[in-house]
């Protein structure tokens, strides 16, 4: 053990160096526009690199397991951020250099949400033919991660509705109305004049926090038709586009198509961005693919690589430099997103969330060694250096000094636990009397990154009972590679007796 004199040790690391390494934040001052290939925060070019964090505004419970009420076999339990939980994460995602972020789908109400306890962004009609409802619970959450991301400069892709069932998508939205999936893309169908009316709500509401509306919103770069939607044809993104044109002028539209680039979108004027997603499965997981993608749009559309992982660090480093590197008539990849991130749980640890069967996992930032069967350094480290290459810059930046902690009460159990720093590698847990003047180091190098930390049996530190029986205070402070927070807040327990 140690005891912890601050002024001290503040003397002898110089306060003023730890002073010139604080994050400052600067306002969004443009909309992001485009002039070609080419994106633009006013005359500036905008490219991103990033790990794709799906879950800013509804996070899967993946510790609680799965739901057996649920018969796609796959339902998890499902809850809503608090806003300390989505503060944290894109606190975490700016501060580790990331400009724009791609979040997941709205999600569509489900028959078995009642037997598994969770809410969806969008609600069934009231009466039967009528338009989907939006749940004003879920579009509050909504609202405060757009006025975070504008509050912390990150720039966000928002797609509509999925392709896919797993958050509830368009088998989801075409049961409303007695339809079969594959009327989703049917411009002419109810399902497809519900899905418009959905764009229609989302696009024109106005933000409880900010007093904006969606539209006028800066922090929302982009508008995506949906998720990998696979059987998008020319005239359901020409439809859905020039719609969400006509609603949000400032602000660009993705095409969510996956797999099969469409020859339409490249002419399309309300089209702006064109993405594909990489996976091995598709036989796609690989740097030709971004080749020949910009060899197909011709620079007649800015690119991105909206997702690509669950791949060895090795594979995914050499699809992350093509990005950054590879050129087709001066023409590059405006950005790219691995998959994927979850962040800081509010009581302790992080969310987490397996992928391909259990052979990877969510990333966790800013990278903790405790994810190494992940390859979670490895990773953040691919994504980082992009990050800086895209820049300009030649090496990785040093991390920010991290913020203090949240610690929570401490109880006679003596089970220690925090909301951790956005970008803390690991901690100091102090000590004292109440009426002692120093602290007393009891641990160090404490890490909350665990993979599948579980907050039923899991705790960041456990203290063993002083000899001396008193009141305690204890606080916590994160460090990470370019020096320590201030402490956190304290807590006092009675150990008295």
């Amino acid at each position: 053990m140690k005891w912890y004199f601050p002024l001290l040790i503040c003397c002898l690391m110089s306060c003023s160096a730890f002073d010139s390494a604080k994050f400052i934040e600067p306002e969004l001052e443009h909309f992001i526009s485009r002039n070609g290939h080419q994106l633009f925060d006013g005359d500036k070019p905008f490219r991103f690199a990033g790990i794709h964090a799906p879950e800013l505004h509804r996070i899967e419970d993946d510790a609680k397991g799965k739901c057996k009420a649920d018969p796609r076999g796959w339902g998890q339990y499902f809850k809503w951020p608090t806003a300390a939980e989505q503060e944290n994460w894109i606190k975490a995602l700016v501060r580790t250099g990331h400009k724009a972020m791609r979040i997941y789908v709205l999600s569509v109400e489900h028959p078995a949400d009642g037997a598994c306890d969770r809410q969806t962004h969008i609600l069934k009609p009231l009466q039967t033919g009528g338009m989907p409802r939006l749940n004003e619970q879920a579009m509050v959450v909504y609202d405060r991660m757009i006025a975070l991301a504008s509050k912390h400069n990150l720039r966000l892709i928002l797609p509509f509705i999925d392709h896919w069932q797993w958050w509830g998508g368009r088998e989801q939205l075409a049961a409303f109305y007695g339809q079969h999936q594959a009327e989703f893309y049917n411009v002419k169908s109810k399902t497809y004049h519900a899905y418009l009316d959905i764009i229609r709500q989302v696009v024109t509401r106005k933000n409880t926090i900010t007093g904006r509306y969606y539209y006028q919103e800066k922090a929302i770069m982009a508008w995506e038709t949906g998720n990998e939607l696979k059987l998008s044809t020319s005239e359901f993104v020409a439809h859905t586009a020039a719609y969400i044109k006509s609603l949000a002028p400032e602000q660009l539209v993705v095409d969510g198509t996956y797999l099969n680039l469409l020859p339409s979108s490249v002419d399309d004027p309300n089209v702006d961005i064109i993405s594909n997603h990489f996976y091995t499965k598709n036989n796609n997981n690989k740097p030709q693919t971004i080749k020949d993608d910009l060899k197909f749009i011709n620079g007649k559309k800015a690119y991105m690589v909206g997702e690509f992982g669950l791949a060895p660090a090795s594979e995914l480093k050499e699809i992350m430099q093509t990005a950054v590197y590879h050129e087709h008539n001066g023409a590059q990849a405006i950005g790219a997103f691995i998959w994927g991130f979850r962040g800081h749980r509010e009581t302790g640890g992080f969310y987490w969330h397996s992928e391909a069967n259990g052979s990877h996992y969510s990333y966790h930032l800013p990278g903790f060694k405790d994810g190494d069967a992940n390859q979670e350094l490895q990773v953040v480290s691919i994504v980082r250096r992009a990050q800086a290459q895209m820049q300009g810059l030649d090496s990785i930046q040093p991390l920010p000094i991290p913020e203090p902690p949240k610690l929570h009460p401490v109880h006679r159990d003596l089970a220690i636990n925090w909301l951790g720093s956005p970008t803390g590698q690991f901690y100091r847990v102090e000590r004292k009397l109440v009426d002692d003047k120093f602290w007393l180091v009891i641990a160090e190098h404490v890490s909350d990154g665990k993979n599948k930390f579980d907050p039923i049996v899991d705790d960041l530190f456990i203290d063993t009972k002083p000899n001396k029986a008193g009141n305690y205070e204890y606080r916590v402070i994160a460090i990470n590679e370019s020096g320590e927070s201030e402490p956190s807040n304290i807590q006092i327990v009675d150990l008295t007796n």
